[in-house]
């Protein structure tokens, strides 16, 4: 087994972990509740690096933590599946978006616009009572606006980190 594996699971399992501890505390302060995805930009940045495989599983991986910690009050799931759609998404436009940062932004912002889509949009087809359709669709702008926002600082960091890990692999 690779250094790579512990290593990108750690980062996954502490941007969840920031996620839902250190970012819910703050959701009181924030619009609706809405924090930023730090899951979504470790998965935007797999993507861009390593490509959709790599973005899909942990997309998954991170999903599926995001649905299962606590204060989860969804259907488990639904950010497994938005999460997969996203890193699938990010992979797919990682020539045209990885060496500009404006693009990467881009790729960020239409990222979490199709995760909070397809999250917003899972519950309602699921029949979620936790989130109403309105409320749904009032905060898409909201979490859009603060990935988008804590881009230039994580972004970064983690797509040279994915860099660092498997030189050989990352596609240019």
């Amino acid at each position: 087994m690779s250094v790579t594996r512990p290593v990108v699971l750690a980062v996954v399992v502490a941007a969840v972990v920031l996620q839902v501890s250190v970012f819910h505390a703050f959701s009181a302060l924030s619009y609706d509740g809405v924090v930023p995805n730090l899951a979504l930009l470790v998965v935007v940045a797999a993507g861009l690096v390593r490509g959709p495989e790599l973005a899909a599983l942990l997309g998954f991986v991170g999903g599926l933590a995001i649905d299962l910690a606590p204060p989860a009050d969804h259907i488990a799931g639904r950010w497994a599946l938005a999460l997969v759609v996203a890193g699938y998404l990010a992979g797919r436009v990682r020539q045209d978006s990885g060496a500009s940062p404006l693009a990467a932004m881009a790729t960020v912002g239409a990222c979490s616009f199709v995760a909070t889509s397809v999250f917003a949009f899972s519950g309602m087809l699921l029949h979620d009572p936790a989130i109403p359709v309105g409320e749904a669709l009032r905060v898409i702008p909201v979490a859009i606006g603060y990935d988008v926002l804590l881009t230039p600082f994580v972004l970064p960091l983690l797509m040279r980190l994915f860099r660092r890990l498997r030189p050989h692999e990352v596609a240019y």
